[in-house]
C-alpha cells in the first residue's frame, strides 16, 4: 500500500469519475517533463494524463532541473533542459498530436536561470533559452523554497537563505521584466511576506506565484493547519495588493502539504478534494480576481496523490460558483495572456 503504490496507475485507477464539463477548454500552465533513473515522465506520460477526458488544448512546461548540460560554464547548463523540452514540444505539435483531443501541444517553456548572476551572464543564458526554445521560451523560475525541516527530510526546498532580499537577485528579476519575460517561483507559507516584498521591489516584472505559496502540513507543521491557514490568508491578501503578481491555483496535493492522500488505500475523489481544499482556492480568487488566477495540475508531482481527470473534476466543481467569464479566465484565459500563448 502507501509508498509502494503512490502515483501508481493501478492505484489511481481505483477512482474513476464521469468528466465534469468535458468540452471546456483548459490550458494547463504547470507540468514537468523528465528522464531520470527510475522515473520518466515525457510526452507519453503527459498525454496519458491529458487524454483522460478533459479538453486540454495547450500546456506549459515549468523547469524541474531535467537534462542540464554536462559541460560548459555552470551558468549556461540550464539551457540543456530547454533543448530537451523543445524536442518534446516539437513532437507534440506534429500532425498526429496537436489538435487531437487529449493530445495538446506543449506551447510554452518556463526555464531556469540563477538570477543572482552578473547581468551579462544572465543575458547570455536568456539568449540561449530564446534561441533553443524556438519561440516557446516564456520566463524563468528560480524558486525560493527553503525550510530547515524539509531540507533534511525531503531533500527539497534548498534555495539560498534570504534569496528574495538580495540586490543581485532583484536586478535579475527586474532584467526579466525589461526583456518581456515572467519570473516564477515556489516557496513555503512562511516565506510569503518575503515574496510580497520582492513583488514590491520589482514592479516592472510579472511575478507568478506557484502552488498558493505552499502551506505546509508535515513535521512541525502537521498539527497547525488552522493556525497556518489564518496567517496564510492574510499573507495572500497582502500579496494580491501587488498588481504585478499572478497566482497559480493548484499544487496542494504534494505530500508536503500534509493531506496524506498518497498514503491511502485508495486516492481521493473529486468531492474529497473539494471538501479539503476549496477554501484555499476561494480565498485566493477573492483576493486576486479571476483575471490573475490560473488553475494548474503540477503533474506528475501531484500525481502522487490524485489522478489527472479527478483533479480537474475537482477544479471544475470549485469553479462552478463563478460566472462564465471568470471560469474561462481561470481555466485558459489568464494562462494564455500571461504566457502569451495565443
Amino acid at each position: 500500500m502507501a509508498e509502494a503504490f503512490q502515483g501508481n496507475s493501478e492505484w489511481l485507477e481505483q477512482v474513476t469519475e464521469p468528466i465534469v464539463d468535458p468540452e471546456r477548454p483548459i490550458v494547463d500552465p504547470h507540468h514537468h517533463l523528465w528522464e531520470r533513473s527510475g522515473s520518466t515522465y515525457v510526452l507519453e506520460g503527459l498525454w496519458g494524463d491529458t487524454s483522460s477526458g478533459h479538453n486540454v488544448v495547450k500546456t506549459v512546461f515549468v523547469e524541474c532541473g531535467a537534462s542540464y548540460r554536462e559541460d560548459g560554464p555552470e551558468y549556461l547548463k540550464p539551457a540543456g533542459e530547454t533543448a530537451f523540452v523543445e524536442y518534446i514540444a516539437s513532437a507534440s505539435r506534429k500532425e498526429d498530436g496537436a489538435g487531437t483531443f487529449g493530445h495538446p501541444p506543449v506551447a510554452g517553456i518556463v526555464a531556469h536561470a540563477d538570477l543572482r548572476r552578473p547581468i551579462a551572464e544572465l543575458d547570455e543564458l536568456l539568449d540561449a533559452h530564446e534561441e533553443i526554445g524556438k519561440g516557446l521560451f516564456r520566463g524563468i523560475r528560480h524558486y525560493g523554497a527553503r525550510d530547515s525541516y524539509l531540507d533534511s527530510l525531503h531533500n527539497k526546498g534548498r534555495a539560498p537563505e534570504s534569496l528574495y532580499a538580495g540586490d543581485e537577485f532583484h536586478q535579475g528579476v527586474a532584467r526579466l521584466g525589461e526583456r518581456g519575460y515572467t519570473y516564477e517561483t515556489w516557496h513555503y507559507h512562511h516565506q510569503n511576506p518575503d515574496f510580497r516584498d520582492l513583488a514590491e521591489a520589482v514592479p516592472g516584472t510579472t511575478l507568478i506565484l506557484d502552488h498558493f505559496g505552499s502551506p505546509l502540513g508535515v513535521g512541525p507543521y502537521a498539527d497547525k493547519r488552522e493556525e497556518i491557514f489564518e496567517s496564510w490568508k492574510d499573507d495572500m491578501a497582502s500579496i494580491a495588493e501587488r498588481p504585478n503578481v499572478v497566482a497559480k491555483l493548484g499544487g496542494l496535493a504534494m505530500p508536503l502539504n500534509g493531506f496524506g492522500w498518497e498514503l491511502g488505500e485508495v486516492p481521493p475523489s473529486s468531492d474529497e478534494f473539494v471538501e479539503a481544499q476549496a477554501r484555499y482556492y476561494h480565498h485566493t480568487i477573492e483576493c486576486f480576481g479571476a483575471d490573475r488566477c490560473m488553475f494548474e495540475s503540477n503533474f506528475p508531482v501531484d500525481r502522487l496523490s490524485i489522478s489527472y481527470h479527478v483533479l480537474w473534476n475537482a477544479l471544475k466543481k470549485i469553479a462552478a460558483k463563478y460566472g462564465e467569464e471568470e471560469q474561462t479566465a481561470m481555466f485558459s484565459g489568464t494562462a494564455s495572456r500571461v504566457y502569451k500563448l495565443d
